[in-house]
């Protein structure tokens, strides 16, 4: 069997809590029986199964692409409030680790969230990502991403 040309990039695990069900053995057996090259883990506000993973994913001969879906601050993560128009504190944005360099700036990106931007969930802001964006790719999210967010509200 060929592999699949297709690969999860937005993929919520065991460790998105109150968000996704599937645990690590399962996603990485899954995507071996449907001969996908790789999948993304890109867990709500947190890389708590990166590691686990990462080995699990490789021991099974399929690239793990490591990631987060972030909340993003409507300003500054140390403004406290909701985002323009909206009853959500924060924005989502899926963020993907290219390389060593991503891998390390999304875990100074969490931590910071955790630190410095927490209100009601881990924040970062825009400011902190142009400060720690080497290696790193983004993806618009879902519906609470920024951008569907504005157009649901019917602004530009």
């Amino acid at each position: 069997m060929q592999p699949s040309s297709f690969v999860h990039l937005h993929l919520h695990s065991q460790y998105s809590l109150l968000d996704g069900a599937i645990k690590l053995d399962e996603l990485v057996a899954r995507a071996k029986d449907f001969n996908m090259p790789a999948v993304a883990v890109t867990d709500h506000g947190n890389m708590f199964g990166a590691v686990e993973f990462y080995s699990k994913a490789k021991a099974a001969g399929i690239k793990p692409i490591v990631g987060c879906e972030v909340y993003v601050a409507p300003g500054s993560r140390f403004t406290k409030g909701n985002a323009r128009g909206s009853s959500e504190a924060s924005y989502h944005l899926v963020l993907l680790c290219q390389n060593l360099a991503g891998y390390q700036n999304l875990c100074r990106l969490i931590s910071a969230a955790y630190r410095e931007g927490f209100y009601y969930r881990p924040r970062i802001d825009w400011d902190l990502l142009a400060q720690h964006n080497e290696g790193l790719i983004a993806l618009s999210a879902c519906l609470g991403g920024e951008l569907p967010t504005l157009f649901n509200l019917g602004q530009p």
